[in-house]
């Protein structure tokens, strides 16, 4: 099978960007999971093609190495290709670049179907697991993202605070990329302008609707201080809804 790849170009708009003028990573996240959108679609597998099944797609684990950080007015170009299943995983991946052919940022997702009447996972179509990587030469330069053990107990709670209806996706469930925001909006604004990510992992567990409180739990990894574990969980019941490790990397002053 011949790799069924998609490019697509986003100009990164000033409301996309962080305090440096760089872009951020929720915004990035977004831009990931747009392209993966109409490119599920144009192959026959996208939302609405599910929704004649009374399926849908949930986004499960995805793991984002970046290597360079674009800022307000660039363009970059983000390609992106199924890779085939990992038992009930349908996986994709991401490369994306600078109009130059510089590579800023490589991603693999994990991808899951699920009933919307029982909400139990569907095993991928027969189709999605041809995309496997034997038959596509379009490799990764990162790793699948891997079961994540969540923050320490003794972890830091950020104050609580409820989801909002700008959180909200067309499902009514929080948007993939809003975790992320809400757990980079915990970091101290000394810290952000001093350290940028290198990776972010996310594990999604449970949904969170409007309305939900939430806390998010923070812990430094006790063997490696460049990284950080986020538990983002829902108040009232105790739910851990998402599990997110970033790696942080010190800023070089002549680059900003």
């Amino acid at each position: 099978m011949e790799p069924q790849q998609f490019k697509k170009e986003y100009f990164i708009h000033v409301y996309e960007t962080g305090p440096d003028g760089r872009i951020n990573l929720h915004s990035l996240f977004n831009f990931m999971q747009d392209i993966a959108s109409e490119h599920a679609g144009r192959l026959g597998f996208g939302r609405d093609d599910l929704m004649k099944k009374n399926h849908f797609w949930v986004l499960s684990r995805i793991f984002t190495e970046i290597y360079d950080w674009p800022a307000w007015g660039d363009t970059i170009i983000i390609t992106t290709w199924p890779v085939g299943t990992d038992k009930m995983f349908a996986l994709r991946n991401y490369e994306i670049y600078s109009p130059d052919r510089k590579l800023i940022a490589s991603s693999v997702s994990s991808w899951l179907i699920i009933d919307r009447t029982t909400k139990r996972i569907q095993r991928p179509d027969e189709i999605l697991s041809r995309y496997n990587s034997e038959n596509n030469p379009a490799g990764s330069s990162v790793r699948i993202s891997a079961k994540l053990a969540g923050s320490a107990e003794s972890g830091k709670l950020s104050p609580p605070f409820n989801v909002k209806i700008s959180d909200l996706d067309i499902n009514l469930h929080t948007n993939n990329a809003n975790y992320m925001k809400w757990v980079t909006d915990t970091y101290d604004l000394n810290f952000i302008t001093n350290h940028r990510p290198y990776s972010a992992e996310i594990n999604y567990l449970a949904e969170s609707i409007f309305n939900d409180e939430i806390i998010i739990r923070t812990s430094p990894d006790q063997t490696d201080n460049n990284f950080y574990d986020h538990s983002v969980i829902r108040k009232n019941d105790g739910k851990e809804l998402c599990r997110i490790r970033i790696q942080w990397k010190e800023r070089i002053a002549k680059s900003n």
